[in-house]
């Protein structure tokens, strides 16, 4: 009998089988307070660093975008600000971080230009060759298996599109790394009981980051998955980077 194959959830060993729900449970817990915490965790640099992935995407009118593992629609809502007219498809696993989006007000003066879909970066539900950029922003450490989803980003794009990912990475300064770590283990944590009486859940998202891959790796995996170009960008010393490839 073949054993089940294990991943990361946080610092713990678990079967694969196992994670997409425990991360599912987590943004359920959290959606509700989700956005200002994102804004306590980062002081608000999440912000300059959504922006920072917008001046290099560069949107433009008319180009249909999948943002996956889009939550409360942060990234979407940038990408049609920018763009003018275009059109974008938020897709999540947790359904209560997508009715959280679409209670925004962004969410209603875009209605027309925007999908919200329950579904999995690892098998998603659109036909090859579908959009011209896909995003995903703080979502892909917690897949199960980074290379299926990013396998399925280069199967859904079309010809020429693009592939950016947002993610929080690794200091090359190894002191900065560890100040860095001393925050997030036992700071956030407490911000996560505090604002959203739920400490688990934010040392899971602290131990996962941990558990990411560092630049260069990670993009090798996505040259990996067929994307050529590839190109990333450290941001606030490399706390987060911005990873960048093409499907020519």
């Amino acid at each position: 009998m073949s054993q089940e194959k294990t991943t990361h959830f946080g610092f713990r060993t678990v079967n694969e089988s196992e994670k997409a729900g425990m991360v599912h449970g987590v943004f359920t817990n959290v959606a509700s307070k989700y956005d200002v915490m994102n804004d306590a965790m980062s002081m608000g640099i999440h912000r300059i660093w959504k922006d920072a992935m917008m001046d290099w995407l560069a949107p433009r009118a008319g180009q249909k975008l999948l943002d996956v593992a889009g939550g409360t629609g942060d990234i979407s809502f940038r990408f049609l600000k920018r763009a003018g007219h275009a059109h974008a498809t938020v897709l999540d696993m947790t359904e209560s971080m997508l009715v959280e989006g679409a209670k925004r007000a962004e969410a209603a003066a875009m209605a027309d230009s925007l999908d919200w879909v329950v579904g999995d970066a690892m098998q998603l539900p659109f036909e090859a060759n579908t959009f011209d950029v896909y995003t995903i922003s703080f979502g892909i450490r917690n897949v199960t298996r980074i290379p299926d989803a990013l396998s399925e980003a280069y199967r859904v794009l079309k010809p020429g599109g693009r592939l950016m990912v947002l993610e929080f990475s690794h200091i090359p300064n190894d002191l900065m790394q560890k100040v860095y770590d001393l925050y997030s283990f036992n700071v956030i944590p407490v911000m996560g009981q505090v604002i959203a009486n739920d400490r688990d859940s934010y040392q899971y998202l602290v131990e996962s980051i941990r558990n990411f891959p560092d630049q260069e790796t990670f993009a090798s995996m996505i040259r990996t998955a067929g994307f050529e170009n590839v190109k990333y960008r450290n941001l606030t010393m490399g706390i987060a980077a911005l990873h960048s490839g093409w499907k020519i």
